[in-house]
């Protein structure tokens, strides 16, 4: 009966992993998270074990500050951090966490650290839970079976945790990684109330919304997860904490002299290659700035070779919102980076680099008007000409049904609406003890 539990624990937790849509994803970008040949899945485990595992048992936790009975603000990716750190600044009963060896980009040292130690206790339960998940999930069991393991011990550790420290709340801006939703497990188990903090655009591939206070942007993040599940808890729509400073100093320029190229890991070498070919010739009185996610370790020295004119923008180290405000129009496949765009009006054109199975027009930017779609290369010259000759003032009003507080009172102020909502939320809570 225990193990039966675990199995069912687990696959909510690696829920995404067993969609359609990660299944879709393309070979390459599937191979980074989960490598194809079942000998370098068991050479990731291994890996995962010594390094991970072992090594967090020798690795001091020192954290910076007290996690007894404080609103933990649980990131799990650079992401994530900027997207709760407003919390930080403005709520001293408030600390940023994360688990032992999260990668948090240039945030790591400063966020305090949830000890996975213990972690390796659990493992015991692996060969159930592999064979729990392949009598529901089938072969994909068996193709993921390193992701599984990941996921073994999560929640256990934290649920100790969670007894360990009593936090008041946890505020998440991740709602399917797997260590973000082992802790959303453990805390409905411990009775500590959940708040999310919407950090990007969502998908109707995503989780049922299941916090106590879930904080959304707009109207479009509620449809969505309308489609994905049950909403539970309280929903109030508070626009985009993280775009307060930037909406000031919308791009006011009537023409397009300087265009972002932002890509993502699902799109192909050699068709971004091709297009920067293509384009970056065709407009030699434009400055094109390419921008890779902080996520992709590809390198892509040789288009500095190439293009000796083209300008680069680390992610890794310059906030999206600072890399826009140097854009006037921007070219991008998947990535929420066409609404942090259009919110700064910046024209933005929808270009796929290559021909992988992930849902065209993934977050329905095209569809509902937000970006225009270039289908083809020479299409993509008409746009960009187009906006070299005149770019509206207004694109920004397109993104009304993504933002709730755009042409509002309250426009670049969604931060404090966030904090207050939160507040009274919290002031509303009972002193929870958790079990």
């Amino acid at each position: 009966m225990l193990l039966a539990s675990v199995v069912v624990r687990t696959r909510d937790i690696l829920q995404l992993r067993f969609t359609e849509l990660f299944a879709s994803l393309p070979s390459r970008t599937l191979a980074s998270i989960s490598p194809p040949s079942p000998f370098r899945r068991l050479a990731k485990v291994a890996g995962y074990a010594a390094l991970r595992l072992v090594g967090n048992v020798f690795q001091p936790i020192r954290n910076r500050e007290e996690l007894h009975g404080k609103v933990w603000l649980y990131a799990v990716s650079q992401n994530n951090y900027e997207a709760l750190h407003f919390i930080r600044a403005a709520r001293e009963d408030s600390v940023l966490v994360a688990g032992q060896s999260k990668e948090i980009g240039r945030y790591n040292a400063v966020v305090n650290r949830l000890s996975l130690r213990r972690k390796l206790l659990y493992y015991w339960q692996f060969p159930a839970v592999l064979l729990g998940l392949w009598h529901t999930e089938g072969r994909r069991a068996w193709r993921f079976f390193d992701l599984i393991f990941n996921a073994v011990g999560y929640y256990e550790v934290y649920v100790r945790a969670l007894r360990h420290y009593r936090p008041r709340a946890i505020v998440f801006a991740n709602d399917h990684n797997d260590d973000a939703r082992a802790l959303l497990l453990a805390a409905r188990a411990c009775g500590v109330p959940t708040a999310y903090v919407q950090h990007a655009s969502v998908s109707t591939n995503f989780p049922p919304l299941g916090f106590d206070l879930n904080l959304l942007e707009g109207q479009d993040a509620l449809d969505k997860y309308r489609q994905c599940g049950p909403v539970r808890g309280q929903v109030a729509l508070v626009g985009m904490p993280k775009a307060d400073a930037f909406l000031a100093r919308r791009n006011q320029r009537p023409t397009a002299q300087r265009v972002g190229i932002a890509i993502n890991t699902l799109d192909e070498t050699e068709a971004v290659t091709a297009a920067l070919a293509y384009v970056v010739p065709m407009f030699p009185d434009l400055t094109f700035t390419f921008r890779p996610h902080p996520g992709d370790r590809r390198d892509f020295d040789f288009l500095r070779q190439q293009h000796p004119q083209l300008l680069f923008s680390d992610a890794r180290q310059q906030n999206v919102f600072e890399f826009l405000s140097q854009q006037d129009s921007l070219i991008a496949a998947d990535t929420s980076t066409h609404l942090e765009a259009v919110l700064l009006n910046v024209a933005s054109i929808y270009f796929r680099f290559g021909t992988h199975g992930v849902a065209d027009d993934y977050y329905g930017y095209v569809a509902h008007g937000l970006a225009e779609r270039a289908r083809t290369l020479p299409e993509l010259g008409e746009a960009l000409r187009r906006y070299q000759q005149h770019k509206p003032a207004d694109l920004y009003r397109r993104a009304a049904y993504y933002n709730a507080t755009l042409g509002t009172a309250e426009e670049g102020h969604s931060q404090q609406r966030a904090l207050r909502r939160l507040s009274q939320w919290l002031d509303a809570q009972s002193p929870q003890q958790p079990a």
